[in-house]
């Protein structure tokens, strides 16, 4: 099997220098902006949780109850704001319960006076640390003003927003990389197109790709993987199985050697499932340095860097 990148190590450095540019030009042009839209977002999702606790004055656990989404924001509300281990080790509340809070539900198997137990101590942590400075109606028996509410739920959103920045940015990252992937292969004559349920994945019609599919893999217990691209060419050989593309983007260097082995569990499964012969390929743009290169290298997994994306056609598409 032809390797593109992963046994040229003469090109890496160079290649490294380069992806590394195209991210961080990227990054200066549109991060600014993913980021204020995902905190104009935030801020109407501020806003609802201010109304349905009437404004931080009805702060119980009736209302907790009836809104469990609004515990992400009530967090950033106190002084400091409170990560989710610190707010279960301060009122004693269930893990299990504020990680599905987080998620915007309840939990399903906890009996109803255990959950307003729990409920009711979490607000009394979170009461007795509101940051009164950005709520001046607090210490008052008038309500917001307009400006007030809209100036908190300002000040609330961004506190959310920084403690998520990176996943932001990664996220609107991933979408334009899939983007690219997509118009590339657009231009070169593929239709999008789903793998129809039923059908094993070397079925899937040839010259077709699709985005963000599962991929059935296991023996005695079958789980799906996601798969950010999978593309069946324009001319596969008989009972061929699809490329498989993840698409990967970093910001610095130490993030991706922390996460490197993520890739190699994934083509292991994929090896178990399908043999030796599938094609798993990443999709770089970024801070990926020599030692991670290395590493997935040695591991069997080849790339593509963004940068150079024509070296897609090297895989028969």
């Amino acid at each position: 099997m032809q390797l593109i990148n992963a046994d040229k190590p003469r090109l890496w450095k160079s290649d490294i220098a380069a992806s590394v540019d195209q991210f961080n030009q990227w990054f200066m042009q549109f991060a600014p902006r993913a980021f204020r839209t995902t905190r104009v977002k935030t801020t109407e999702h501020v806003k609802l949780a201010l109304i349905a606790t009437d404004n931080l004055r009805r702060l119980n656990a009736v209302a907790l109850r009836a809104n469990p989404g609004a515990l992400a924001t009530l967090r950033m509300c106190t002084a400091p704001p409170l990560a989710v281990d610190r707010l279960v080790g301060l009122c004693g509340a269930s893990k299990s319960l504020v990680a599905r809070m987080e998620q915007g539900k309840l939990a399903t198997r906890m009996e109803s006076q255990r959950i307003d137990e729990n409920l009711a101590r979490i607000c009394h942590v979170i009461v007795k640390l509101l940051d009164r400075d950005i709520f001046p109606w607090l210490n008052s028996s008038v309500g917001p003003t307009d400006n007030e509410r809209d100036r908190a739920s300002t000040i609330v959103a961004d506190r959310l927003c920084s403690a998520v920045a990176n996943p932001i940015v990664r996220n609107a990252q991933e979408s334009r990389q899939l983007a690219a992937i997509g118009q590339w292969l657009d231009q070169r004559g593929y239709r999008r197109q789903s793998l129809p349920a039923g059908k094993r994945l070397s079925e899937m019609d040839a010259g077709t790709y699709a985005l963000r599919m599962n991929v059935r893999v296991g023996q005695s217990l079958k789980v799906n993987i996601p798969v950010d691209v999978v593309i069946q060419p324009r001319r596969p050989s008989r009972g061929s199985l699809p490329i498989l593309i993840e698409a990967k983007s970093a910001g610095d260097f130490t993030n991706t050697n922390k996460r490197r082995k993520e890739e190699a569990t994934k083509i292991h499964q994929l090896q178990a499932a399908y043999g030796r012969k599938v094609r798993f390929i990443l999709f770089l743009c970024g801070y990926f340095g020599s030692d991670y290169l290395g590493y997935e290298a040695a591991e069997g997994i080849d790339w593509v860097w963004e940068h150079r994306m024509d070296d897609l056609e090297q895989l028969g598409l």
